[in-house]
C-alpha cells in the first residue's frame, strides 16, 4: 500500500480482447492494485474526471495494447509530488486515463489555468480536446466567414454541439445538423442554436440535407463520414470546404464500403477537404481559452455534457456513448465530485 495514500486502492481498466462490432463489458477488466509511488521528477495524481471518446473505439482494434491500462484525457489533482512543475494540490490535464490514480511527469501533464466561474469539467469539453477540435475546425482548417451556412454531422455529440455553439457565436448564417433521434434534434434547435436538424434515420441523407438546406452549404464539419460526406459534397456551393473530424459510421463496422460521391464536384466547384488531429494544434489552446472562458463565465456559452458518476461506470459510459446515449460531451466523474447523477 502506498504510504502517501493509506487505505486506498488504485483501479485501472484494461482492454482484454479485440471487439468485432460494438464493444461490451466483456472486452474490459477492472484491475485493483496499491496506488503507484511517484519517483523523482514525477507526481501522483488522483483522477477526478475521465473523458470517453469515439476515437477510443478505433484504437481498440489495434493501437491499445491488450492486458494494459487504456489511455484517455483525464483531469486529476496532484496528491504527492516529486516534480517541481507539478505542485501538490494543482489540478492537471493528462492522458493517463481509465484509472483512478496515475504517475505523470511535467512533460505529460498540463497544470490547468485558474478560471473562476468556469466548471472544471469544461476542461474536458469546450476547453479541452473536444472544444479545441471544434475551434481549430472553424478557425484554422475551414475558417468560417460571417454569414456562411454550415452543416455538421453527428451534431449532438461533444464536437457537434461545440461546433454549433462556436459557429453561432462566430456569425454563421444557417446552421444545419444531423442526429439520430427527434429528442436530440429538438435539443439542438432549442438549446444549442441550430436552425434545422434532421434525423438521418428518416431517409436518404442527401434528400434530408437538401430539404434542410435547399440553397446549399458553405462549410461541412464531418464527424460521421459515409453517406453524410457524399450528401455534403453534392450540397456544397462553390469554394465550399469540408473538415474531416471523424468517421463514426465506420468505427463499429470496419467492413463498411468506401463512400461514393461525384469527384468531379471537387474540380467544378473548387471544393477543398482536409482532415486533422487535434494533438497537432495544442499551441492554439490559449487562444481557445481567451475566446471561450469569458463566454462560459457570463453564460453566453454553455458546455453541453452528459455526466456519469462513478469510475466503476466508465465502461458503461463508453459503450453508451458509442450507442448514442449522450448529448454533448460524455464525461465520467468521480463520486466525490458534485454533479447531477446519470
Amino acid at each position: 500500500m502506498n504510504a502517501l495514500l493509506p487505505n486506498t486502492t488504485a483501479v485501472t481498466v484494461h482492454q482484454i480482447a479485440r471487439p468485432d462490432g460494438v464493444p461490451t463489458a466483456a472486452h474490459f477488466r477492472f484491475v485493483e492494485t496499491p496506488p503507484p509511488e511517484p519517483v523523482r521528477g514525477t507526481a501522483l495524481v488522483e483522477n477526478l474526471y475521465w473523458s470517453v471518446d469515439p476515437y477510443h473505439r478505433e484504437m481498440m482494434d489495434a493501437e491499445f495494447a491488450l492486458d494494459a491500462p487504456l489511455e484517455g484525457r483525464t483531469l486529476g489533482r496532484v496528491v504527492a509530488s516529486r516534480a517541481a512543475g507539478l505542485p501538490e494540490g494543482a489540478v492537471v490535464l493528462h492522458r493517463r486515463g481509465w484509472r483512478t490514480h496515475a504517475v505523470v511527469g511535467p512533460e505529460e501533464a498540463h497544470v490547468l489555468a485558474d478560471l473562476p466561474g468556469v466548471p472544471l469539467s469544461a476542461h474536458l469539453g469546450l476547453l479541452g480536446g473536444t472544444g479545441l477540435t471544434a475551434y481549430v475546425a472553424l478557425t484554422r482548417i475551414a475558417p468560417l466567414r460571417g454569414g456562411e451556412d454550415v452543416f455538421v454531422s453527428g451534431a449532438a455529440g461533444g464536437v457537434g454541439t461545440a461546433v454549433g455553439r462556436f459557429a453561432r457565436l462566430m456569425g454563421a448564417g444557417r446552421l444545419v445538423g444531423s442526429t439520430g433521434t427527434a429528442a436530440k434534434a429538438a435539443y439542438l434547435t432549442e438549446q444549442v442554436g441550430y436552425d434545422e436538424v434532421f434525423d438521418y434515420r428518416e431517409g436518404p441523407v442527401a434528400g434530408l440535407l437538401a430539404r434542410a438546406a435547399p440553397d446549399g452549404i458553405d462549410v461541412f464539419v464531418d464527424n460521421v463520414g459515409g453517406d453524410h460526406l457524399a450528401a455534403a459534397v453534392g450540397a456544397l456551393r462553390e469554394r465550399g470546404r469540408i473538415v474531416r473530424v471523424g468517421t463514426i459510421s465506420q468505427y463499429n463496422r470496419p467492413d463498411t464500403p468506401p463512400v461514393r460521391f461525384d469527384h468531379a464536384d471537387f474540380v467544378e466547384k473548387s471544393l477543398r477537404m482536409e482532415g486533422f488531429l487535434v494533438r497537432d494544434h495544442t499551441h492554439v489552446r490559449d487562444e481557445l481559452y481567451a475566446f471561450a472562458a469569458p463566454l462560459l463565465r457570463d453564460g453566453r456559452l454553455v458546455s453541453d455534457e452528459t455526466i456519469v458518476v462513478g469510475f466503476e461506470r466508465v465502461v458503461e459510459a463508453f459503450v453508451s456513448m458509442l450507442r448514442g446515449a449522450n448529448i454533448g460531451k460524455m464525461i465520467v466523474a468521480a463520486a466525490t465530485q458534485t454533479h447531477t447523477r446519470t
